[in-house]
């Protein structure tokens, strides 16, 4: 299948952007994109003659219900839904610790989907959440210092994940479409700045390739997560960097129920000899 992706262009200075944390509502971007239509595949028709990782492809799309019936109720997320998470990624990967430390709903409805500092719509731009400078900076504030390098002198590792999740599934509008990581190369990430009230964050911004390797799901349900790796302290051959962003369907159809989503950002930590098990 065809479908339109928004890339970014090459830019003579840094691009950055007004977060919708700033602005209350959409981005304001001060950089140049273009749309490429690019070839996509449904790992649905793949999963059966391929596994896929964290580790191997930056993605990996699993089963995991959940207790919370409304994924609006804000203190019901950031108790009995982060517990669950919790529980559940370090049965997963075997993780010494896990930290959630980030919620964002999205709706491509008329509104956008209602979070504690704005409104949000799906980012539409192909893009990575963290890059080699802010990653580290992130799980410094997030875990203390003194954790981080605790990890990090005992052999260890530190790994951010989203967890991305349907609200009202199965989805029929503006699904995500993420890259297999190993298909995107360096020079295909472009550092850009985010500019929040308080703080300048840097997340990456992708360059169109044709080698890239471009993959969805469809009719994802809310029974499923898919998890996007953004950053990994490893640097070993594995993947690191997986871009990923919203897109239209072909035959969407303006009647269908407005996609929305609830994604969480997420840091886990193995010590020692445990740096090396698969996530």
């Amino acid at each position: 299948m065809k479908v339109d992706l928004k890339f970014v262009v090459s830019q003579n200075s840094k691009p950055y952007f007004e977060s919708s944390a700033l602005t209350g509502t959409v981005p304001k971007i001060y950089f140049k994109t273009e749309i490429k239509s690019v070839d996509i595949q449904d790992i649905r028709s793949e999963v059966l003659t391929e596994k896929f990782s964290i580790d191997k492809n930056g993605f990996e799309l699993l089963t995991h219900e959940t207790k919370v019936k409304d994924l609006y109720d804000d203190a019901r997320i950031q108790g009995e839904y982060t517990s669950e998470l919790k529980d559940f990624l370090i049965k997963l990967t075997g993780a010494d610790g896990v930290e959630v430390f980030d919620y964002t709903r999205r709706s491509d409805g008329k509104i956008g989907a209602k979070n504690p500092d704005g409104v949000r719509g799906p980012a539409d731009r192909v893009h990575i959440d963290y890059t080699a400078h802010s990653g580290p900076k992130r799980a410094i504030e997030i875990l203390g210092i003194e954790k981080y390098n605790k990890v990090l002198e005992s052999g260890g590792r530190v790994v951010q994940l989203n967890v991305w999740r349907p609200i009202n599934g199965p989805v029929k509008r503006s699904p995500i479409a993420f890259a297999d990581a190993s298909s995107i190369a360096r020079e295909n990430l472009v550092a850009t700045d985010q500019i929040f009230y308080d703080r300048v964050g840097e997340i990456y911004h992708i360059l169109h390739s044709d080698e890239q390797r471009w993959k969805w799901v469809s009719l994802m349900d809310d029974n499923e997560i898919l998890l996007l790796k953004g950053w990994d302290t490893l640097n070993d051959g594995r993947a690191i960097y997986t871009p990923h962003g919203s897109f239209i369907l072909p035959d969407q159809k303006d009647s269908d129920p407005p996609r929305e989503s609830i994604e969480a950002r997420v840091f886990f930590y193995f010590f020692g000899n445990k740096k090396n098990r698969a996530a």
